[in-house]
């Protein structure tokens, strides 16, 4: 049976004037008001005092040395050569000496290059195994006598973390392609602004949720229109996820407001705290959730996006509700794969949590509602409400792209004979 076209579609639909210029004028006012916000916040120039925790001996910052295990043995421990740079052999310790592992480091960076260092580790939970022809990184600090010491950091990770670092953008690339490198420069990009504005101007103290959508809305410019190219149906994933991330944010200051979410129950928010006085422990919580929500809104914004103008090019007559009910059908499978992706993937960050809460014989109301658990399940049902409502949003604002209404009236003027089947 044959199928003949008249109309001779051969790319995607046309889209209207006026809603290509709603589209771009609302995405260029965006972009101003970002980057007014971007001046506006930026960070100053006045340095922050090391914390505390984070200090040395002497009250400077934390250096560290690289270092390989030469020989390690578990036997009589208390020498004076522990934490000292010596070369040959440590010095023997005392006649009453107690069992520990010793460790013989060779000092491979730094000022005393080339020499080594006698570790002594007790046993106990967290402490290190050191096995010989490991890799690891030594503080150094100068001790009260003026005298360098070492001491074990953590294990060396820079070559392995590398390799996989290696390997997932080898994957990548291989496999995406063009496309997979400008979403390679979008992520670092993202990690630019994050190290060098949004950190920097949370030290500073300005207010974490004007800093933390101006760094949100930067990474969406930067990360969709580099990895997927300049057109409309990027932009109205852009201006999708936008109005998304906007909504997450009302959402997550109604829910702490609503629930006194105080997060102190975490360490670092009570560091931060301690140390950091002027930075808002709730202003934090509220960027995290802001910021934890991009991801996942990215993901759907532009699956929708796609969706819209595909199902709109396959089928020029389509209406714009035909469209829209066929791209809403592709987002709800979407949703609900996603939905309990995003909680599971918080759960399995908070399982040492929900592991020690187990074991503490207080009851699961208790554990849900204490500020710990909480702060998970706000964030699951913030980042699913705006996952779930962006789907709509960014399908109506590709569909009135996809399917102008000038082209939907000459559909519906077309003659019955046009198509001959």
């Amino acid at each position: 049976m044959s199928h003949g076209h008249g109309h001779g579609h051969t790319g995607p639909v046309p889209v209207g004037p006026a809603a290509a210029r709603v589209v771009v004028g609302l995405l260029t006012a965006i972009g101003v008001v970002v980057l007014v916000g971007l001046v506006a916040l930026w960070p100053s120039k006045h340095s922050v005092e090391i914390p505390l925790p984070f200090q040395t001996s002497g009250g400077g910052a934390v250096v560290t040395e690289a270092g390989t295990v030469v020989e390690s043995s578990f036997g009589p421990c208390g020498s004076p050569s522990i934490g000292r740079s010596f070369t040959g052999n440590p010095a023997p310790p005392p006649n009453n000496s107690y069992e520990c592992q010793r460790s013989v480091i060779a000092i491979e960076s730094g000022p005393n290059e080339g020499t080594r260092t006698l570790l002594e580790i007790g046993p106990g939970p967290g402490q290190p195994d050191l096995a010989a022809g490991e890799r690891i990184r030594l503080v150094r600090q100068t001790d009260a006598t003026g005298a360098t010491a070492y001491s074990f950091e953590d294990y060396s990770r820079g070559w392995s973390l590398l390799a996989v670092v290696g390997l997932f953008v080898l994957v990548i690339v291989v496999v995406a392609r063009w496309r997979g490198v400008r979403a390679l420069l979008g992520l670092l990009v993202a990690f630019a602004v994050l190290v060098g504005f949004m950190l920097p101007a949370l030290l500073d103290g300005k207010p974490a949720v004007p800093v933390a959508l101006v760094g949100g809305a930067v990474i969406l410019y930067a990360v969709l229109y580099l990895a997927h190219g300049v057109s409309l149906r990027t932009s109205s994933a852009l201006l999708g996820t936008i109005a998304s991330m906007v909504l997450a944010a009302v959402l997550s200051w109604a829910a702490i407001e609503m629930t006194h979410l105080t997060g102190l129950s975490e360490e670092q928010n009570t560091n931060v705290q301690t140390y950091l006085g002027h930075v808002s422990i709730t202003g934090l919580l509220l960027a995290g959730f802001i910021i934890g929500s991009l991801g996942v809104l990215n993901d759907v914004t532009i699956t929708q996006a796609s969706s819209a103008f595909e199902l709109a090019h396959l089928d020029p007559d389509a209406n714009r509700r035909a469209v829209f009910g066929s791209a809403m059908r592709v987002g709800r499978d979407h949703i609900a794969s996603t939905v309990y992706t995003l909680v599971l993937a918080y759960a399995g960050g908070a399982l040492p949590l929900l592991l020690l809460f187990s074991v503490a014989g207080r009851s699961i109301t208790d554990v849900l509602t204490g500020d710990a658990v909480a702060i998970e399940i706000l964030r699951s049902a913030v980042g699913g409400i705006a996952l779930a409502l962006s789907v709509p949003l960014t399908t109506a604002i590709a569909v009135a792209l996809a399917r102008p209404p000038r082209a939907e009236s000459s559909n519906r003027r077309a003659p019955a004979g046009r198509h001959a089947r």
